[in-house]
């Protein structure tokens, strides 16, 4: 049997604007509570010694197919969050490395301003990784993995194997998930990692994001603590 290392969890926060509706507010007020939950999570995964975590918060399709309003009141919040990861002396002292994937060439220019500062601020720290998965697509990451081997044009498809292949992913310096957690009770990947979590476990609940509670998280380990790993084997 596999030996279970828990190192990288990865989060599908599903459910933001369901949660506002169900309160009756206006849906970035549900990205508001679960941009503070995202914070909260990544507290927990610390604690719990575990040193990659990533979290998918915004996909291409959603840049295309939100309403506008929504779609201006999130780059708020991801503006603000991100300016002031180099102010946050927690993820300082526990020298916390932000990451971020995906295409933030199609985000305003404010937030990528954010965004490079965040990422310039954490770069020297190596405890903890928590990446985010903004203007992401998983089927668009692998085309763009395609490109960057064509336009390099060193090597032949011969060449070609899944483990080089992975050095041209947005995620290339990260170790594949061990445990996917989606929230909201829907059972689906969504373009997530598609690559990476081959040989994932999966964890899915009920709860929305915002509601995700410390025992459902706890869950999710002690789940994923049970299972037999197979690898394919």
């Amino acid at each position: 049997m596999e030996k279970k290392i828990l190192n990288h969890i990865a989060f599908i926060m599903d459910g933001n604007r369901r949660f506002a509706r169900r309160l009756m507010k206006k849906p970035w007020k549900g990205h508001e509570w679960g941009a503070k939950k995202v914070r909260e999570v990544s507290k927990w995964c610390r604690d719990k010694g575990i040193k990659y975590v990533t979290f998918y918060g915004l996909s291409i399709e959603n840049l295309y197919n939100r309403p506008k309003t929504e779609l201006e009141m999130l780059m708020k919040i991801f503006k603000r969050e991100f300016s002031s990861i180099p102010y946050d002396e927690e993820l300082h002292e526990n020298k916390v490395k932000v990451k971020v994937i995906g295409r933030i060439d199609l985000l305003p220019s404010d937030v990528q301003e954010a965004i490079n500062d965040a990422i310039d601020s954490t770069k020297k720290y190596n405890r903890y990784v928590v990446t985010f998965a903004i203007a992401y697509g998983g089927r668009q990451e692998i085309v763009d993995a395609v490109k960057k081997i064509v336009e390099k044009g060193n090597g032949t498809v011969k060449d070609l194997t899944p483990e080089r292949f992975s050095n041209f992913l947005y995620s290339s310096d990260l170790p594949d998930p061990d445990l996917v957690i989606r929230t909201s009770g829907e059972k689906r990947i969504s373009g997530f990692l598609l690559w990476q979590i081959a040989y994932s476990e999966l964890f899915f609940t009920k709860e929305l994001w915002p509601e995700f509670k410390k025992e459902t998280f706890e869950k999710a380990i002690a789940d994923f603590m049970a299972r037999e790993r197979r690898f394919g084997k």
